[in-house]
């Protein structure tokens, strides 16, 4: 009775199992297509990577460059003392937001010159081209006129807090000074970012990193030159350094548009650019409708920055030291996700361009995995030499103390700035805001709790 129970019992149980080892293998399968279907999102082949790392390298080196070339101001003049390194380090701010006001003005109509390429549009171009070129000329005329009438007052905002042993009145002078050669330089600034973004947009980023590496190598040696006073030439400290940086802009102008004008059979849009400098009413509006955001957006990120500098500036001498000691080396790392984000409106805005929507798409969702990867390695070897940067400067412990917090803060933050680069297109700097702006704020929070100076 028992055994037949047994037996009776054998077809079920064998069924049961059957269906639990179906079940099971179905389980794998649909979990093995998913993780492929992921692979096929957001993974590329050989070929996709060496297709972005030909766009993405390049533009990191030439705004690498932009940021090493501030970096080495930053050191040099950070080996005379705090405050000539305080007084260049608050111009440096101020300037950097005419800097971010150039580079959104340039990247609302940058936008449609990535488009325009991919549909072979000389003329449309052109327009791009112009609209560029009015909207930096005027930001530039605007932002001499503010800082030859209202500079000194700018700087003083920064200079109302403790001296914390150095001296305000010297830091004010160093800062007039530096601030008086810069404005020199902004002209030959605003004609690279116009040429060497539209050279970018339509896929050619070699010469815009080759002027780019020149322009470093000529403010490294003038810089050793001019600050130091080596080799017979005058020792003028902090405007030496400033002399360097406009030598230094103006030779990688040079470069830049004597290539473009002497190689026409390349750049076809060239040919006629400057017969007329009128653009058609209705494309007027439109590049002010899609630019203006993101002109609006890089003005107010840059203000946001110069501001939080200020409020860190009523603690003393040595935090703005400190500050400007943390963004110099920060600049530098971010190069890594803004480049990739400017590949991402490059490639997918010539897709765009080519009405070829799927696959923009697929582009767009692989460069975001990538650039979030790039990130995450940057991001660790920035938190490794948080410690030892602050080394390089001649200044008290207090002041490399609270950077090395800063560095480690914003390192800890950088995938953020990559991952939240999840857009379409016209969002490309838009999204990067929203991101720089929750990493800077991040930052603010977690360094002023660290500080033994708040």
């Amino acid at each position: 009775m028992e055994i037949g129970h047994q037996e009776a019992l054998w077809p079920g149980c064998m069924a049961h199992s059957y269906k639990r080892i179906f079940k099971d293998r179905i389980n794998r399968t649909e979990g093995g297509f998913m993780l492929g279907n992921v692979r096929k999102k957001f993974i590329g082949d050989k070929q996709f990577y060496k297709m972005v790392l030909a766009i993405a390298i390049p533009i990191m080196i030439q705004n690498g460059i932009t940021n090493f070339v501030s970096l080495l101001d930053n050191i040099m003049v950070g080996q005379i003392g705090t405050e000539q390194m305080s007084g260049v380090a608050i111009v440096n701010q101020l300037i950097f937001v005419y800097n971010l006001c150039i580079f959104g003005g340039v990247s609302g109509a940058g936008i449609f010159t990535a488009q325009y390429f991919g549909q072979k549009d000389d003329e449309g171009i052109r327009h791009t081209f112009r609209f560029k070129l009015w909207v930096s000329a005027i930001l530039t005329a605007l932002v001499i006129v503010i800082f030859i009438i209202g500079g000194e007052s700018l700087i003083q905002i920064y200079l109302n807090g403790s001296s914390d042993g150095g001296d305000l009145a010297a830091a004010l002078r160093y800062g007039r000074q530096y601030m008086l050669v810069m404005l020199c330089g902004l002209p030959a600034f605003m004609m690279v970012q116009t040429y060497a973004s539209t050279l970018r947009e339509c896929g050619e980023t070699m010469v815009p990193m080759k002027a780019g590496v020149t322009a470093v190598l000529v403010n490294l040696v003038f810089n050793y030159l001019l600050i130091y006073g080596k080799f017979g030439f005058p020792k003028l400290g902090v405007v030496g350094a400033a002399i360097a940086t406009v030598l230094s802009r103006y030779v990688e102008m040079a470069i830049v548009l004597v290539w473009t004008h002497k190689h026409k059979e390349i750049n076809t849009y060239i040919v006629g650019l400057y017969k007329t400098m009128k653009i058609p009413g209705y494309l007027i509006k439109k590049f002010i409708i899609k630019g203006s955001p993101l002109l609006f957006n890089e003005t107010l990120w840059a203000a946001a920055q110069a501001t939080l500098m200020q409020c860190y500036s009523v603690r003393g001498l040595s935090v703005v030291a400190a500050f400007n000691i943390a963004n110099t080396i920060a600049n530098l790392f971010n190069v890594v996700f803004i480049a990739l984000g400017d590949s991402v409106a490059i490639v997918v805005g010539q897709r765009l361009g080519a009405g070829k929507m799927d696959e923009a798409r697929d582009l767009d969702n692989k460069m975001i995995a990538f650039s979030v990867m790039c990130c995450t390695g940057v991001a660790i070897v920035m938190f490794l030499i948080a410690p030892l940067f602050p080394q390089l400067y001649n200044t008290d412990s207090t002041t490399r103390h609270l950077a090395e917090y800063l560095i480690m803060t914003q390192a800890v933050f950088m995938p953020q700035n990559a991952s939240c680069m999840r857009h379409i297109l016209p969002c490309v700097p838009v999204a990067r805001q929203w991101s720089r702006s929750f990493s800077t704020a991040s930052s603010c929070g977690s360094s002023a709790c660290r500080s033994p100076l708040c």
